[in-house]
């Protein structure tokens, strides 16, 4: 049944991936990354100085991952692994991503709300993160660049307990190495 469901996540995302105009914006109605109190949530793509400014034009493989910083989070819904419909698209811009780009690397950071055990938080989160791995995998990125890492609760992006928070705290952030 898992794979019935993974193969028609895949074909919708193809389907939509291939309607979409180069000119796309980003989905306004999710929820904004914020700080967690020590850092910011970020997408990785920042140079060694750890500024996103750079003394030198920016390759095209970095002007493409610069865009998918602005998305590269995946939220779900409550005790949920389902990858919603409104981010399918933002999964097969990251797979297209990786297979334009057979060296770059991604990390799949699965997050949940502070609701539930330590323990089930952090599967929940494994779970997550391994549903959006097997999407971008679906569209042709390998297995040697997906790795999936689970903080289930422990790094909220927001750190107050009402739903608002615990929205924006039910994610999967892409981490690309570089």
């Amino acid at each position: 049944m898992k794979l019935i469901h993974a193969i028609g996540i895949a074909a919708v995302a193809l389907s939509l991936a291939a309607c979409q105009s180069k000119n796309t914006k980003p989905d306004t109605r999710a929820p904004a990354p914020i700080t967690d109190g020590s850092s910011t949530v970020t997408s990785g793509i920042d140079d060694a100085s750890g500024s996103a400014a750079s003394s030198g034009p920016l390759t095209q493989e970095q002007q493409a991952m610069a865009a998918l910083e602005k998305q590269s989070v995946i939220y779900f819904d409550y005790d949920s692994s389902e990858i919603r419909p409104e981010y399918i698209p933002v999964v097969a811009a990251h797979a297209a991503f990786l297979v334009k780009y057979p060296a770059a690397r991604v990390r799949l950071e699965g997050h949940t709300d502070e609701r539930g055990s330590r323990e089930y938080n952090i599967g929940l989160g494994e779970r997550r993160a391994q549903v959006v791995q097997q999407a971008l995998q679906l569209q042709g990125a390998r297995e040697t660049q997906v790795v999936t890492v689970s903080y289930g609760e422990e790094r909220p992006a927001v750190a107050t307990s009402d739903e608002a928070a615990y929205a924006q705290n039910r994610r999967v952030q892409l981490v690309y190495a570089r």
